[in-house]
């Protein structure tokens, strides 16, 4: 395994499966698919509250939409101590990472088929590429810990964002010129071309995917037979990790700050589209450019909070200002009333947003016994935090909004990282002399 670690061909191959699978999350989750899919379920009247039907019940719209993500985050939060439990002992990631990303990718393509007459058959695509997004990070991010030392692991992790943002910008302007000019390509509307979009991203993702799957290394527990019953052993390995952090404080207590505060910031990322289409009235063009800007100031900030963290204040101490930031964001969003308020806002997340989530993965990688074989399972249990996290915070947006409008919706999520910052905090004053880099 050390000749495995911080080799660089490695390494690039990782990342590159960052490059394959964020045109999705930019593409499906952040631009073209939210606001068409507002475009094809509103009544188009400012006045009225726009309303769907779904297998027999009435849904606001944008509330169809929370539920639906987190639906599918709720099925990978319960599935994947499963998969991680067979991927430990036949040493297979990379079997379980192809399978979520054909499932997730073939289901892009499948919203070639979503329009206003085929609802269900557009939310069924949509959870199925969710969970083949999600799903497949389970497996990739668990690599981290096996191509990097713990000194490497800032750095590496901010590369597979970086490459991230970059392969999906140039899908994300690909597809902006079929949706921005759809005669020129010979296509009827924008509603073709955004599905062709769809498409677009299921081809690009599988496709670019193959890089890594031809790349990183097999797993030194090929050779092992599968013991016990592979249904429960994965839960009895997340309860064994649970066991291992409730007596390590700095662990438990990084644990329930990233709960809570990825309960905000992933919420924030896959609903400020419809945010900006329903509360401010922000046309689909100026959503997606706003979207765009925004990947491209992520890239810096990143890189920016990977050099902070690793040679000025530390994981923790950046991790404490970078949440700040993220509740003054959330009240920002409250009281915002004009575009370029919006704009403002959204340049202030952008900054931050593949930041929290690279530094939050390394550091959770370095807390972890560096001896230890068995990585899937611990990060089976930093995923299914993350994805019971986001079935909180999806529902309580959608919940909240069908009740009292989005705008309170994000005053929650606000809450939500105060809770996060507190134990951030709390994390400070259990700080191991061992880790004092991390702090």
């Amino acid at each position: 395994m050390n000749k495995i670690r911080n080799n660089k061909k490695t390494i690039i191959s990782w990342a590159f499966y960052d490059w394959a699978n964020s045109a999705y999350n930019l593409v499906i989750t952040s631009t073209i698919f939210p606001a068409y899919y507002t475009a094809i379920t509103s009544d188009n009247n400012n006045s009225t509250v726009d309303y769907v039907d779904f297998l027999g019940f009435k849904f606001v719209n944008s509330s169809l939409y929370s539920y639906s993500m987190a639906f599918a985050f709720l099925i990978i939060a319960l599935i994947s101590p499963i998969l991680s439990s067979i991927a430990d002992t036949k040493g297979n990631k990379k079997s379980f990472m192809k399978f979520f990303t054909y499932l997730g990718g073939l289901a892009c393509c499948g919203l070639v088929f979503f329009d206003q007459n085929s609802l269900t058959v557009g939310i069924v695509f949509f959870i199925l590429a969710t969970l083949g997004f999600w799903g497949s990070l389970v497996f990739y991010n668990a690599y981290l810990p096996e191509i990097a030392t713990i000194d490497q692991q800032d750095i590496v992790s901010a590369k597979g964002f970086t490459y991230g943002y970059i392969g999906s910008v140039i899908l994300q302007l690909i597809c902006f010129a079929f949706v921005f000019f759809p005669s020129f390509f010979g296509l009827k509307n924008e509603g073709e071309a955004s599905r062709l979009s769809f498409f677009m991203v299921g081809v690009w993702w599988i496709g670019f995917a193959q890089i890594p799957f031809l790349f990183l290394p097999r797993s030194k527990q090929e050779t092992k037979n599968i013991s016990g019953n592979i249904f429960t052993d994965g839960f009895f390995k997340l309860k064994k990790v649970w066991d291992h952090a409730k007596h390590m404080k700095y662990l438990k207590r990084f644990l329930f700050a990233f709960f809570f505060y990825s309960m905000g910031v992933q919420t924030v990322m896959l609903v400020a589209t419809l945010f900006g289409e329903q509360e401010l009235n922000l046309g689909t063009e100026k959503l997606i450019a706003t979207i765009l800007i925004l990947q491209l100031v992520a890239i810096p900030g990143a890189l920016g909070m990977s050099y902070l963290a690793k040679n000025k204040f530390g994981n923790v101490n950046v991790l404490i200002g970078v949440v700040i930031i993220w509740i003054g964001a959330c009240v920002g969003g409250y009281f915002v009333e004009t575009e370029i308020q919006f704009y403002i806002l959204a340049g202030m997340i952008g900054l931050v947003m593949g930041g929290i989530q690279s530094l939050s993965k390394s550091t959770y990688s370095k807390f972890l016994p560096q001896n230890n074989t068995e990585f899937s399972s611990y990060f089976s249990f930093y995923d299914v935090t993350e994805k019971v996290a986001l079935v909180f915070g999806m529902f309580s947006f959608g919940f909240i909004g069908e009740l009292f409008g989005m705008r309170n919706s994000v005053v929650v999520l606000a809450s939500f990282f105060i809770i996060g910052l507190v134990f951030l905090f709390l994390l400070k004053r259990a700080e191991p002399k061992t880790l004092k880099a991390v702090a």
